[in-house]
């Protein structure tokens, strides 16, 4: 920090720490005074500053830290949706989701992988495309140590220990622990290969 800046600062005697705004450095004390000035009248709880969570949903209990996280949620429990899709009339209950789906008909990708250029609509979908190039596997099961590139091939591991069948066959009502495991016993047809284990079924 230059000379000039150091003078017009706000220096806290306990940890040393500067702020060139008042504000700041006022919120900050609070963390070694433990004074908690903004008080819930719903939950009864108080905080240092405002926005921690300070906005409630009766309801179902949750707290969020501003009120459009709040109206976000509602809309889960009201089913309200009030971005529809010009295209096709689909409508959804937040303007971002409504930003990707619109991606479906736009053809737009706009994630490309700086490794092998292919390109996504979604950025959690890069996310899981760039674990071929580097082995990432960040989803170990608990049990026997394996891990995965995607939570849904941990999920559906650990039903070898669950003992889980949550997929049940229209045809022959057996029950079964990956969605596509009837259908290559009815139809024989080897595309349905387990994402697990990256072999067709037998």
């Amino acid at each position: 920090m230059s000379e000039e800046l150091r003078k017009s600062s706000y220096d806290c005697d306990i940890c040393k720490e500067s702020f060139l705004e008042e504000s700041k450095f006022s919120q900050h004390k609070q963390i070694h005074t433990g004074e908690a000035p903004y008080h819930c009248d719903i939950c009864g709880k108080s905080f240092s500053r405002r926005g921690k969570k300070p906005y409630h949903y009766s309801i179902c209990g949750k707290s969020f830290s501003n009120d459009s996280h709040l109206t976000r949620h509602i809309r889960i429990h009201t089913g309200e949706k009030p971005y529809p899709c010009d295209i096709c009339g689909k409508s959804f209950s937040v303007g971002s989701i409504l930003t990707r789906h619109k991606r479906i008909h736009t053809g737009e990708k706009p994630y490309p992988c700086n490794i092998c250029g292919e390109s996504f609509s979604v950025g959690s979908s890069l996310t899981r495309h760039k674990r071929i190039h580097t082995g990432e596997k960040p989803y170990q099961c608990d049990l026997c140590g394996k891990s995965f590139t995607e939570k849904s091939g941990l999920t559906q591991h650990k039903r070898i220990y669950t003992g889980e069948k949550p997929y049940s066959c229209d045809i022959c009502g057996e029950s079964f622990y990956h969605r596509d495991i009837q259908k290559y016993i009815h139809t024989g047809d080897k595309e349905y290969h387990c994402a697990m284990y990256r072999k067709s079924f037998s």
